[in-house]
């Protein structure tokens, strides 16, 4: 077992109560998201011809993930 210390070091630590305890630190997730929601919000809203195509551009944008994977997975063929 690795040895445990109190002081944070260049991994991440969250103080819960008054001890410290490891997190895994993923941050990078939510920016890749972030970007690609602003990417697929831009173009949605400005291919968009009327406003309810305007409403289903912004539901589109936040899931755009799903498409992602759905369409990696079609071209797999799984």
């Amino acid at each position: 077992m690795e040895n445990e210390t109190t002081e944070p070091s260049s991994k991440c630590w969250c103080d819960v109560g008054h001890t410290m305890k490891h997190h895994a630190c993923h941050g990078s997730g939510g920016a890749l998201y972030a970007l690609g929601f602003l990417g697929a919000l831009y173009y949605y809203l400005t291919t968009a011809t009327s406003f309810l195509a305007g409403v289903i551009g912004v539901i589109k944008a936040l899931l755009w993930p799903a498409f992602l994977v759905y369409g990696v997975l079609k071209y797999l063929g799984m």
